[in-house]
């Protein structure tokens, strides 16, 4: 039976269809989440520090807002917490507002918010599963969690609460090498293709006469199932990459180093003129480039940020995402890294879903 992706699956005739592939140690994750001792906040790990753990694509959001709430700056430093830009009437310190609308005790001093936020570096199944278990507060994840974890039963999958946060255009680059040989854009066609190994040489797109480096992510990154989920229509299709890499920084820097290289990266990961180069995706005869629609609902390869919590979403985690999803927390740890923001009525609907203050 055929499940929703990471985008709507009817969105073209080569997204049709889906898969399922196989995981291990959900089966008792709720039972294991009703050992964990009852919180006052209802989080993981005690009310002083608020953890997060998962996708390497998210995480340059979920730190930048840890950076800004750790250093709790007052009202006074509009270079950090320049309040006044985004209409938010306070003379608080950063931490101490969104954490006070949801009953923490503010503490009025630089560097300590009325709890700390931890930020851990990982892979989008890792943190779904982490939530799951009660060892994290939030998982963050680059793909839906009925991807990350196909093989959940639907009591856990309805345990999640999803709070979407940004959106990524997730780009195509290449070599700077074969850009500049003239390889500037290739087709969804050619693109499958090249990760089935079943174009294998540059000069079959017009490109040199050089063997194409396939690089991919790593399985069981947020990154990877997106790109097969989209892409082929199916999480766990078969695709050959020469070699995989557990971050977006790890394939970066290997294309940036090879001279044949072909790879799929989160935005955060790219600029127009950098070393990794990114070119344009034909899909139904409609060209998607970066810098112009890779925000694009059609966009083939678009696919929406998340921070999972669990069950009934804490005090502290409501905070927290409160900033994120704060029209200042968009700015500062959305855009500020090379995302979207979410569009106005999207970004309301998530805030929706956050606790009464």
């Amino acid at each position: 039976m055929a499940r929703k992706t990471v985008r709507d699956v009817s969105r073209r005739d080569f997204l049709l269809g889906a898969g399922t592939v196989g995981i291990a140690g959900l089966a008792g994750c709720a039972s294991q989440r009703a050992l964990q001792p009852a919180r006052a906040d209802g989080g993981a790990g005690g009310q002083s520090t608020l953890t997060a753990d998962g996708s390497s694509t998210v995480y340059p959001i979920a730190n930048t807002a840890s950076q800004r709430w750790n250093g709790n700056p007052p009202s006074s430093d509009t270079e950090y917490w320049p309040h006044g830009e985004f209409d938010i009437d306070t003379t608080q310190n950063l931490a101490d507002h969104f954490a006070s609308k949801y009953g923490f005790e503010p503490t009025a001093v630089r560097s300590t918010p009325p709890f700390r936020a931890n930020i851990a570096l990982s892979h989008s199944g890792t943190g779904v599963k982490a939530v799951s278990e009660g060892r994290v507060d939030m998982g963050n994840s680059s793909a839906p969690v009925t991807d990350e974890l196909p093989d959940a039963s639907q009591e856990v999958l309805d345990s999640f609460v999803d709070h979407v946060v940004g959106v990524d255009g997730q780009p195509i680059v290449v070599s700077e090498e074969i850009f500049e040989a003239g390889v500037t854009g290739v087709t969804a066609t050619e693109l499958k293709q090249i990760y089935r190994k079943e174009i294998t040489n540059w000069s079959a797109i017009g490109g040199p006469d050089k063997t194409i480096r396939v690089i991919g992510r790593a399985e069981g990154s947020g990154t990877d199932t997106a790109f097969r989920a989209n892409l082929y229509g199916d999480p766990d299709a078969s695709i050959s990459p020469d070699v995989r890499k557990g971050q977006n920084q790890q394939v970066s820097q290997l294309v940036e180093q090879s001279d044949n290289a072909i790879a799929y990266l989160a935005l955060k990961f790219v600029s127009e003129n950098g070393p990794v180069r990114p070119i344009s995706l034909e899909v139904d005869g409609t060209v998607y480039e970066y810098g112009k629609n890779l925000g694009a609902r059609e966009y083939p390869l678009s696919r929406d940020l998340h921070m999972y919590t669990w069950k009934n979403t804490s005090r502290k985690e409501a905070a927290f995402l409160d900033l994120i999803l704060s029209d200042f927390g968009q700015e500062i740890c959305v855009a500020s890294n090379n995302y979207f923001k979410l569009p106005a009525d999207r970004q309301q609907n998530q805030r929706e879903k956050l606790p009464s203050p």
